[in-house]
């Protein structure tokens, strides 16, 4: 046993994105050894991954010379030597500015290491009865082997120094014939399903993805995947994917107070929720889910992500149900917005019309009302779209973050007043009365609605990322839809 025994536990970086060493304290007498192969409290804290781990592969090698790979798998894995000793060569075959590189070390008992996926690895044993074990937190399938990305052991460019010559080394006949590494496919990212995707957010997500050519983004509706159908589930091979994007839910704020849509409402934003939530849990996902500031009823001048529920309708109560769901959720972004606008109906496009209206001498409309004691301020989906992606790439911690427009704080009939201005340029025939004013002649079941529905944004400005000024953007909106 020429291993070092009673070193502290410790983590190191190496030149590879990701890939972490690890060295281990072991404890010997005349007896052996022991240690602590994987504990995830201790090694978390350092700066391991909580990769969540399912299964544990052993690999024997009977001989000094066994040398194995280079795999690249789509899943995370932890490596370490049970008997004997390794030398490891690990490439990164991830695309990207560090694909081929190259990082070699010899494991022992006492050391370990941490292979993100998309990095292949290898070894050679350097003892007879090497054991070399290592976790993974996705579960083999056929569907996933046909993901690797494999490498040959003897490319020349990748300027491994193998201990024992390879035309010395016992190889499998598969591990001969790897392609070199210019040769080799960069391994594809996980995938990405995003629900909801032909509504506004949905479509708002698409034209990014497109926009800046990103790989493995799968959208669905409620026709292709209904999240709230718990059979629906079993289409997919949930190990090949690493985020859901929850843009779907139900929407219909006053229909949710019929029984019909109470149902619905509930089914879809609480039961379909859970399901996802339960996915996400159990595959170690990132799952990102849109709230809404109904989950408040507005008494606060300013809401913060901390602020405890107090819903005041079905649609409301069923938001604030997803919210809890989903912070158990070990990987989550609760994105919580307001006052949604984006490709399709919404209250700009509607305001548009009716300034089109008003402003047309053959139409018998010619002033509209507007409630003037419900406060916010606008959110474009763009600004979403931008915020998640920045929350998902940087090193923001999960969470709850408030994501709105910044700017001013106003009334539905100011913002009417503004787009009305912007439309045709007749602002005054925006009427602004109260909510129970406009709601008089309603003969239909109404949800009541959050008097201020201002969302703080300091905590993601925290996080390095700020909206744009709403007043800005509905203006460019505008201009944009009436070019069209």
């Amino acid at each position: 046993m020429a291993f070092e025994f009673e070193k502290e536990l410790r983590v190191t970086k190496t030149n590879i994105p990701g890939l972490l060493v690890l060295d281990l304290p072991v404890h010997g007498d005349n007896r052996g050894w022991f240690k602590e192969n994987w504990q995830r409290a201790k090694m978390t804290a350092l700066g391991l991954p909580d990769f969540g781990p399912v299964q544990n592969n052993i690999s024997y090698n009977d001989k000094k010379g066994v040398t194995r790979g280079i795999h690249a798998e789509p899943w995370d894995k932890y490596i370490s030597i049970a008997a004997g000793e390794i030398f490891g060569a690990w490439v990164d075959l991830r695309p990207g500015e560090s694909f081929g590189q190259v990082y070699t070390t010899r494991l022992d008992p006492s050391r370990a290491i941490y292979v993100p996926r998309g990095v292949g690895d290898s070894f050679q044993a350097l003892q007879d009865g090497t054991v070399y074990t290592y976790l993974v937190n996705a579960h083999w399938s056929l569907e996933q082997k046909k993901t690797y990305t494999f490498v040959n052991l003897a490319d020349p460019d990748l300027h491994i120094d193998w201990p024992i010559p390879l035309e010395e080394s016992e190889r499998s006949e598969a591990d001969l014939h790897h392609p070199m590494l210019k040769d080799a496919k960069p391994m594809a990212p996980r995938r990405t399903l995003v629900t909801g995707a032909n509504g506004q957010l949905g479509r708002s997500i698409q034209a990014y993805v497109k926009g800046h050519g990103l790989q493995g983004f799968e959208f669905t509706d409620r026709d292709t995947f209904d999240f709230s159908n718990p059979s629906s589930y079993k289409n997919y091979d949930w190990n090949l994917y690493g985020t859901i994007i929850n843009a779907g839910g139900y929407t219909a704020v006053d229909k949710a107070e019929t029984e019909e849509g109470r149902r619905t409402a509930w089914g879809t934003n609480v039961h379909g929720v859970a399901l996802l939530a339960k996915t996400a849990q159990m595959y170690n996902l990132t799952l990102i889910h849109v709230s809404s500031d109904y989950v408040f009823d507005g008494e606060v001048q300013e809401h913060t992500e901390d602020e405890g529920f107090a819903p005041l309708g079905v649609y409301g109560q069923t938001k604030a149900a997803a919210d809890a769901i989903v912070s158990v959720v070990p990987r989550h972004y609760i994105i919580r917005s307001s006052w949604i606008v984006g490709d399709g109906h919404n209250f700009v496009r509607t305001m548009m019309k009716l300034s089109n209206r008003v402003a047309d001498p053959n139409d018998e409309l010619t002033q509209v009302k507007v409630v003037n004691d419900q406060y916010g301020r606008l959110t474009f989906t763009d600004d979403i779209v931008n915020g998640i992606f920045h929350l998902l790439t940087s090193s923001a911690k999960c969470g709850t973050y408030n994501l709105t427009g910044s700017g001013s704080v106003m009334s539905w009939a100011e913002i009417a007043r503004r787009v009305f201005e912007k439309t045709n340029g007749n602002s005054d025939k925006v009427v602004p009365v109260t909510t129970q004013e406009y709601y008089a002649e309603e003969t239909g079941l109404i949800s009541p609605r959050p008097t201020n529905s201002f969302l703080d944004l300091v905590k993601l400005a925290d996080a390095g990322y700020e909206t744009g000024d709403w007043e800005q953007n509905l203006a460019e909106y505008i201009e944009g839809q009436q070019n069209l």
